[in-house]
């Protein structure tokens, strides 16, 4: 007989989260240690957790004042809390992420006024906690026949126990949808719940008979066996491999095992070699009987006849672990053990005490160290151990076999990592909190980046832009966004382009908020266009307008700057609604005009350059940023039809100042009186005729003779 067993089985995080914080919490050993009620669903577990120290208790009353309480993965309400910390107690929180969310937003939309129902089993402790977080208000429906009994108000909001069932939950949602005008849905069941139920679901179709593997008080397992046999497969539901009955393999080809989320892995195993012991022993017949326990062929007949009508057994909680925290019942579970015992499955914490170059040993306090293979240390391919781990690292690492063909503990700090990995992952998928990790690889399309599994980086994705060269991005340590998360097909997808949209979008809105009009800030130019430039002024782009570039005409950009230039300019306008920034350069430069009148006094004959022509005149630069007109009447001496008669654009000409208007920024200008000015200089007699009159005696002196002369000279 074959037997597969289905992929998502045994502990979901949030119950190995629990078990790992009560072992250490017991293995530290400074008090007392307890937990609220049984930690997880499953008998096996807890009686471990007891012989380690964990001791179960009803009520915090139970407690020594200091010790230490662990809350199960189940979680509690905040009156449990408030209790424990009167009482003195130490809680050690060991909810479930999921359940934790769950109850936080159960809060939040009680808070908000709205009536909050929670989809579940209404004695189940996941939702009494739940409820706990609405002061009590919340309404617990099992399914949609009480939806439809129950009386709505006007908004509701709906979420899930954790561990409900996609059908349920979805029905119940339609019946409130029906009968109330506005609904929140809120999916609080647990991605790990949902794959497994699919795969039991997937499984229970393929194989002839299924055994689901859980504890009878397991609200998850009893879930599971009801979808199996919901399939049309005959489906068992047992605690260990001791509940297996050879009658129920007789004639039956393939056996699946499902297991549920409080299900440890080396029960799984344990019930996975009993199935295959007992599928043998059920072909095996001796003279009509089985060779098994004296069974005999006509009875197991018999009984796998009747299996497919027997309705499968119901996880109830009456079964749960009794009389656990009855200290009568402990004292011999709890005596100290010398040599610590793992499991297939289990996540333990080691010491590196020997790095070779294929294998690394590790130390787990077991009866011999653990090895750990080359390709179980990383995700990725590792040349060498040393590259990853070093004598006396402190690691967690996942059992994978507690003795392969040599007798040897086989050790994997991939799979631990990973396990850690996912659960966390999951998280930051619903935050969208960024994680960090490595680049190890630059493949075809983007980047094979380390997070504890192997996650893909789109090249789209690692920047706000394009870029042309991963490779540059090899062995650095990157921040992203899980966007993608499917855990069936190890398949991770970030992108370290939201992270970086994120930080733009916080820093853009900072700068904006700090900027103001007239401030003068540092830029640089990223870019030229026909109207102007746009300069990055720490994270925000502003457009620089090619009329406030200079004093003087520009005809493009590039005549006052290039891409890269790092430039002074001024803030004009800030249009903080449409996200716009306009800003100055010539601002921020000597206004021309400020000494126009010093160096340009009326009078002055000046070589200037003819800058444009119109048809009263021309415009002449005196210098970048001064332009002054002369008019078509002092172009010339002569008549002037029109200017380009006698001048042209970039022609030097010399020009008088006629007025000076700074203020208004006009400036008169002659070509005319500037020539006439380059003329023959007049003689002082010619300017101003000397009457020359007689001295003292009346007569005129040779000294006056001689001195017109040197005057006239």
């Amino acid at each position: 007989m074959d037997v597969i067993i289905a992929p998502e089985s045994g502990f979901c995080y949030g119950v190995k989260r629990a078990v790992e914080l009560a072992k250490k919490c017991a293995g530290e050993k400074d008090g007392p240690v307890y937990s609220l009620g049984p930690l997880i669903h499953n008998r096996q577990v807890v009686e471990e957790l007891v012989r380690e120290g964990v001791r179960v208790i009803d009520r915090l009353g139970q407690a020594e004042p200091g010790s230490k309480v662990i809350i199960r993965s189940h979680g509690v309400g905040p009156e449990v809390l408030a209790e424990a910390e009167k009482l003195g107690i130490k809680t050690v929180d060991a909810t479930c992420p999921f359940v934790a969310r769950a109850q936080r937003i159960a809060g939040k939309v009680t808070a908000a006024g709205i009536q909050a129902v929670v989809v579940g089993d209404a004695d189940h402790p996941e939702v009494k906690g739940i409820v706990g977080w609405t002061g009590g208000r919340a309404l617990v429906l099992g399914g949609p026949e009480e939806a439809r009994k129950q009386n709505f108000p006007a908004k509701v909001g709906v979420l899930a126990q954790t561990t409900q069932t996609r059908e349920n939950f979805d029905a119940v949602v339609g019946t409130i949808k029906e009968k109330c005008p506005e609904v929140e849905v809120y999916d609080t069941i647990c991605n790990a719940t949902g794959e497994r139920q699919k795969s039991t679901a997937e499984l229970a179709r393929k194989v002839d008979v299924m055994v689901v593997v859980g504890g009878r008080n397991s609200s998850n397992t009893a879930k599971l066996a009801a979808l199996s046999a919901a399939q049309g497969t005959t489906t068992y539901q047992v605690e260990t491999a001791g509940d297996l009955e050879a009658q129920w393999f007789i004639g039956r080809g393939t056996a699946g095992i499902a297991a549920g989320a409080s299900t440890p892995q080396w029960i799984i195993e344990e019930v996975e070699r009993r199935m295959k012991e007992l599928g043998e022993m059920a072909v095996k017949e001796n003279d009509g009987e089985i060779i098994e326990h004296g069974h005999e062929v006509e009875a197991e007949k018999h009984a796998a006849a009747a299996a497919p009508e027997e309705p499968v057994e119901a996880a109830t909680e009456s079964t749960a672990v009794a009389d656990l925290d009855e200290p009568a019942k402990e004292g011999g579970m709890r005596d100290a053990v010398d040599i610590k015992s793992v499991r297939p499955g289990d996540i333990v914490t080691g010491v590196v005490v020997q790095v070779n170059p294929d294998e690394v040993l590790v130390d787990v306090g077991a009866k011999s160290e653990g090895v750990i293979p080359l390709r179980e240390l990383s995700s990725f391919e590792v040349s060498s151990p040393h590259d990853v781990v070093k004598v006396g690292d402190k690691i967690d690492v996942y059992v994978v076999k507690s003795e392969d063909n040599e007798g040897r503990l086989i050790l994997s700090k991939e799979r631990a990592d990973a396990e850690k990995t996912w659960a966390f992952l999951e998280e930051n998928l619903e935050s969208g909190d960024p994680v960090e990790g490595t680049v190890r690889e630059v493949v075809k399309g983007g980047l094979l980046v380390d997070i504890g599994v192997r996650a893909f980086l789109p090249a789209s994705l690692v920047e706000r832009g394009y870029v042309e060269d991963l490779s540059k991005f090899l062995d650095q340590k990157i921040s992203a966004k899980v966007i993608e998360l499917n855990r069936a097909r190890k398949k991770v997808i970030l992108s370290r382009k939201a992270v970086l949209e994120e930080e733009y979008l916080r820093h853009r809105e900072e700068m904006f908020n700090n900027l103001k009009e007239r401030q003068v800030v540092r830029g640089t130019v990223r870019r030229l266009t026909s109207f102007g430039a746009f300069v990055d002024i720490g994270g925000i782009d502003g457009l620089l307008h090619i009329s406030e570039m200079a004093w003087h005409r520009v005809s493009h950009p590039s005549e006052v700057v290039r891409v890269g230039d790092e430039v002074d300019v001024m803030i004009l306008r800030i249009d903080r609604e449409n996200e716009k920034i306009s800003l100055g350069l010539k601002q921020v430069l000597q206004n021309p005009w400020d000494n126009v009148a010093e160096k340009y006094p009326v009078g002055k004959v000046i070589q200037a350059r003819i800058v444009r022509l119109a048809p009263f005149g021309a415009f002449v630069q005196l210098e970048p940023g001064v332009e002054g007109l002369v008019h078509i009447s002092h172009l010339a001496d002569r008549h002037v039809e029109k200017p380009d008669d006698v001048v042209k654009e970039g022609q030097e000409v010399a020009v008088k100042v006629l007025s000076m208007d700074s203020k208004e920024k006009r400036i008169r200008l002659s070509i005319r009186e500037a020539e006439r000015e380059k003329g023959p200089r007049p003689t002082k007699a010619a300017e101003e005729p000397k009457i020359h009159e007689a001295g003292e005696g009346g007569n005129v002196t040779i000294g006056d003779l001689v001195g017109d002369i040197f005057d006239q000279k």
